[in-house]
């Protein structure tokens, strides 16, 4: 204790251990120690947060914050202060939708400089694997990109095509010659292309348009593939429940492969999007309850590793009633943490639980062994939660640049109170700091 410069105290704090009372002492950004609640700690600045629960700063792994060049989309103020108001403490930015994609070591440093003065948050980098690009995998990976983002079907922006079977390929064979991890959009192009393209208002008719066995012949060939190589792949926003017994097979035989899903998968079902309602459309689609059921199950047992937002915001006029053409992405970073506790609460879930889901192991997937749990060594990130209390869900009062919200009207449970990034509370009830977040690198 003669270092520590803060304790934080709780009648419950979350720690890989469980959930107790205890006083954590902050040193030099770091956790000094997790002690008993009423542990002598001399003349140390004392935070006591009473009741309120004391949780790890979520990790999340997948934002697209789209600066520079489509900056009137989001940019890192807006998106890293959105999720510091909703626990956020870490990001990984995802390589395209912005202008150059992280596709080049230059384009990397460009992305840096954009985002360096203006993080509220810790800001880590992923690369991009695009057709032709293989030359530039490692230079990223030397440059400390957290692994590599392939779409197997067209994403939406010219710039990022998609690979196919032979160049995924000759960049996984790449990646996994220094073994990166490359992290995919699984969808396959021709069971797109085979099914119904009606375009138009109804709901139902995009969801025929993404059926979910594009996404499970995308998954099955990835494995493949990945088995072959012996390779590291990451399955990017899983909402097909049917892909699951392939996925735990592929585990159970040794493939080195992990998944995530996504809040508005676990909270939002196809049934209550009312047509024309774009705010709700997002690639792969949110799909009926009975699916929705069947991925919490996945989240239980572990098939599922993680819960990321997936934040693909656009402006508002890409949002048209047109579900075909509208841009497909759904906002969540300031909501997130709200949305998942609100719906995992009433399926039995814990917040241990939550916290496992979205900040212990989305850390372990990028390797930020110093984030993701309170416990001596760690970062000194928290998020301050009265989970109990309950707000409902008013755009006007969102932090992201265009707010557009699926989650508009809809009463949540959990109410951040403060977050804190290595030992220093960057919001509270509102009121933000100046940007105190660093620029995160992979570590060898």
């Amino acid at each position: 204790m003669s270092d520590a410069e803060l304790v934080l105290r709780s009648t419950r704090v979350i720690t890989p251990e469980g959930t107790r009372a205890a006083s954590v002492a902050v040193a030099g950004g770091r956790i000094a120690a997790v002690l008993p609640y009423d542990a002598p700690v001399g003349g140390v600045r004392v935070e006591d947060v009473g009741d309120h629960v004391l949780l790890p700063g979520l990790v999340d792994t997948h934002v697209h914050v789209n600066d520079p060049g489509r900056t009137e989309w989001e940019g890192f103020w807006t998106a890293t202060r959105a999720a510091a108001a909703g626990g956020i403490t870490t990001l990984v930015d995802m390589p395209l939708n912005s202008l150059p994609p992280t596709t080049t070591v230059e384009n990397l440093r460009t992305k840096q400089k954009a985002a360096a003065d203006k993080a509220h948050i810790d800001v880590g980098f992923w690369g991009g694997a695009l057709p032709g690009n293989v030359k530039d995998l490692r230079p990223l990976h030397d440059a400390g990109v957290f692994g590599f983002k392939a779409f197997l079907s067209p994403s939406g922006v010219d710039e990022f095509p998609h690979l196919d079977h032979e160049q995924l390929a000759r960049s996984l064979a790449e990646i996994a010659a220094f073994d990166g991890l490359l992290i995919v959009h699984a969808e396959d192009p021709h069971h797109l292309a085979a099914a119904p393209q009606q375009g138009g208002p109804k709901y139902a008719h995009f969801l025929a348009s993404r059926p979910r066995d594009a996404e499970d012949t995308a998954i099955a060939h990835l494995i493949a593939q990945a088995k072959r190589l012996h390779a590291r792949v990451h399955v990017l926003h899983l909402s097909s429940s049917d892909a699951l017994p392939l996925i735990a097979e592929a585990r159970a035989e040794g493939v080195r492969l992990t998944v995530e899903t996504c809040p508005h998968y676990l909270t939002l079902t196809a049934e209550e999007v009312p047509d024309g309602a774009s705010e709700f459309k997002c690639c792969p689609p949110i799909r009926e309850a009975a699916n929705q059921d069947l991925l919490w199950q996945a989240l239980a047992d572990g098939t599922i590793d993680c819960v990321v937002t997936d934040h693909s915001p656009s402006t508002a006029d890409l949002k048209t009633d047109d579900f075909a053409t509208a841009w497909g992405g759904i906002s969540g970073l300031q909501l997130s943490l709200a949305a998942v506790w609100t719906e995992a609460r009433k399926r039995g879930h814990t917040l241990e639980d939550v916290v496992r889901w979205m900040s212990t192991r989305t850390a372990e997937l990028v390797g930020l062994g110093h984030k993701g749990a309170i416990e001596a060594g760690r970062d000194a990130d928290f998020a301050v939660l009265a989970p109990d209390e309950t707000f409902t869900v008013d755009p006007a009062a969102l932090q992201h640049r265009n707010r557009v919200t699926a989650y508009a009207g809809k009463t949540l449970s959990g109410v951040v109170k403060s977050t804190w990034l290595r030992g220093e509370r960057i919001v509270a009830d509102g009121e933000f700091t100046a940007p105190k977040g660093c620029l995160l690198t992979r570590t060898p």
